[in-house]
């Protein structure tokens, strides 16, 4: 039987104009002491992630990046990217007192007043670069999604990074724009019953992660089983997005992934999508069917790709379908 509701909302229609509408946000609600988890953050059991289709025994490819200009590293790396679609990095050079202070400031950005972080909703944004949300499409969902998010368009990251034997065009195309979220999972009761984030794959060329120490990221295995990423200190995931999938012409693989709820934790995570340009083209590039492959995606405006995958919820790897011939 499904739990039922109890908070200080008058009504259970009301959730969800507290968190989404109101934008207080799911840590809003977390912060009222509930004790069993509100109907509409009840996914579908289908979607729930349970110990029987855990591989605790399988684990993604870790990869030392201290000498990344050797050839092991990169054959590494690709293969990586083709069997699993996600690996993490060690001795990546990023300074660990640098990755601390953006979990810090993780923290501090989500332990500020409701009225502080609503400046920075769709409504209220003084710019369309920074967005603070809740859920993931809360319109189009069934079940809301237990996270709240602040995300920010990186224009200028990469513009001062030289990146050698890459023309312009492929440039735009495998790193064209930047965005970085700062993901809060806050304690949930009956983590069991929701998601942190549902199943899906990444619209990005590539996506890099870093996680805090508690975990809670898995990663589709064979058939219908679930890969743990266990957090390791100072290391980074990284993982292969549809678009780089599309113009691989499937060789580099974006995988399902999903996040689980933590019923005694609070939880944060910080992506960077490395994407297309919104105006640029995607399909397979040419040098991969030279040799006569044949295409296997169809080319695509890389805005309409990303409009498709935010119109809906949350469903696996449906997405990539918008691209197929």
């Amino acid at each position: 039987m499904d739990p039922t509701v109890a908070t200080p909302i008058s009504e259970s229609s009301n959730i969800t104009d507290f968190v989404v509408t109101n934008r207080n946000g799911v840590k809003g609600l977390s912060e009222m002491g509930l004790k069993t988890l509100p109907k509409q953050y009840i996914q579908p059991v289908e979607e729930r992630i349970t110990v029987s289709n855990i591989l605790p025994q399988e684990s993604i490819p870790i990869i030392d990046m201290s000498n990344w200009d050797e050839a092991k590293v990169s054959e590494s790396i690709c293969d990586a990217a083709e069997k699993w679609g996600f690996f993490q990095i060690i001795n990546h050079g990023v300074p660990i007192e640098v990755l601390e202070n953006v979990k810090d400031a993780t923290h501090r950005f989500f332990n500020l007043p409701a009225e502080e972080k609503r400046k920075f909703s769709k409504e209220n944004s003084p710019s369309n670069s920074v967005r603070f949300g809740t859920s993931f499409s809360p319109e189009a969902e069934k079940a809301l999604e237990w996270k709240d998010y602040l995300s920010m368009l990186l224009e200028a990251l990469m513009k001062r990074i030289n990146v050698k034997e890459i023309d312009e065009t492929k440039k735009s195309l495998l790193m064209g724009s930047k965005r970085i979220n700062l993901n809060y999972y806050p304690i949930c009761p009956n983590p069991e019953l929701t998601v942190g984030i549902g199943r899906h794959s990444d619209v990005s060329t590539l996506t890099i992660l870093l996680q805090d120490d508690i975990g809670g990221l898995y990663v589709r295995g064979n058939n219908d089983s679930w890969v743990h990423v266990p957090p390791i200190s100072g290391s980074l995931v990284i993982n292969v997005g549809d678009a780089l999938q599309i113009m691989s012409n499937g060789r580099y693989k974006s995988i399902e992934h999903r996040v689980v709820a933590n019923g005694s934790k609070n939880r944060i995570s910080v992506p960077i999508f490395v994407n297309p340009r919104p105006d640029d083209m995607i399909g397979p590039f040419p040098e991969v069917l030279a040799g006569g492959e044949k295409a296997l995606y169809k080319q695509v405006l890389y805005s309409n790709y990303v409009r498709h995958f935010f119109k809906k919820a949350h469903d696996g790897k449906k997405t990539i379908e918008f691209a197929k011939i």
